[in-house]
């Protein structure tokens, strides 16, 4: 009994350190992205893009916000309608960097739909990886939605092919340090996350038939290696600094390392503290039992009755009298007829 019951008290705190231990761990790991992030984001712009229409028209541009913890990130909204978007597609100036041609067919057929552009910036290589390749511009997206409910949350994407031409899309944010490098075009798929390459054409233009995120990488190898950094000098009094570029995010990230490495410190001494009282508590817990155990042992002998003496009371036992034997009974009985 005694055993299940520290069972009991010592496996919860054995959890708590091993979470504790797995936080602060955890903290020295960069985090990683992965297919399941980069489609709930697509679900949280498409619904935070909804919100930007208000009495909207057709085929106008609505440029909505984000929420603050992805600053940097833009997103814009179209409606359309089925019929005039196959007929005249989103020409020039077209959809931010992408032009859609005529000809394009949604499925399933819907008579009203929305395209939801995303410019990930600085989020790029955080919700979208390619080994051995480094981004040069920021992932850019284009989704499609049903329109007919706008205050709808958590929609599929339509499935959005261009019949005839391809849509293009002209990278005007390329970063200018990869002249001369050669440059590739990247897509990233919907369904399952898998990249494919193609090569850019003149002015940075990429196409595409279809929907999804795109983008612009080099082969690192490719990339020069960055100059090793030089001390500055130092500010002289009254000097401005300017802010110093960090990701976004990243004073948050440090903030919340922080707290978890105190926390889970905290926690181990608590910890350490409530198995030292488990163990005092296991020790006293035995002696009483052995105390018990040996009052039962004396308790169970013969009782004895208690009579008081002035003050007191004293045991006594109870007087018993030894039977008398007759001295005739030893002696053998001699025959009646001697």
């Amino acid at each position: 009994m005694v055993r299940t019951h520290c069972l009991m008290v010592i496996l919860p705190l054995l959890g708590i350190l091993s979470s504790y231990q797995f936080s602060a761990q955890s903290t020295a790991q960069p985090p990683i992205a992965s297919g399941g992030a980069a489609r709930s984001l697509d679900a949280l712009l498409q619904d935070y893009a909804y919100r930007a229409f208000n009495q909207p028209r057709t085929g106008e541009r609505y440029d909505a916000d984000v929420p603050s913890n992805i600053s940097g990130i833009k997103i814009s909204v179209m409606r359309l309608r089925s019929g005039s978007f196959w007929r005249r597609g989103v020409l020039s100036p077209g959809f931010h960097e992408f032009v859609i041609p005529d000809g394009v067919i949604e499925q399933p057929y819907v008579e009203r739909l929305a395209l939801v552009y995303q410019n990930l910036g600085n989020w790029s290589s955080v919700y979208y990886q390619l080994p051995g390749y480094t981004f040069v511009a920021p992932v850019l997206g284009l989704l499609a939605y049903e329109a007919t409910n706008l205050s709808a949350t958590n929609l599929p994407e339509l499935d959005i092919v261009a019949s005839k031409n391809p849509i293009s899309i002209k990278f005007t944010d390329v970063d200018p340090a990869v002249s001369g490098v050669t440059t590739k075009c990247v897509w990233f798929n919907l369904e399952d996350g898998q990249s494919q390459l193609n090569d850019t054409g003149p002015d940075n233009v990429c196409t595409t038939y279809g929907q999804g995120h795109f983008s612009i990488v080099v082969n690192s190898s490719e990339l020069a290696p960055a100059p090793a950094p030089s001390l500055a000098p130092a500010p002289s009094p009254g000097q401005v600094l300017p802010p110093s570029f960090s990701p976004p995010g990243h004073t948050k990230k440090n903030r919340s390392n922080t707290w978890k490495i105190v926390g889970a410190v905290v926690g181990g001494f608590l910890a350490l503290i409530l198995l030292t009282l488990l163990v005092l508590w296991i020790k006293r817990y035995r002696q009483n039992k052995n105390m018990k155990k040996m009052i039962q042992h004396a308790e169970s002998g013969e009782v004895l009755q208690k009579h008081r003496i002035g003050d007191a009371q004293l045991p006594t036992a109870s007087v018993v009298r030894t039977r008398p034997t007759l001295e005739n009974e030893l002696v053998p009985q001699t025959s009646a007829t001697q």
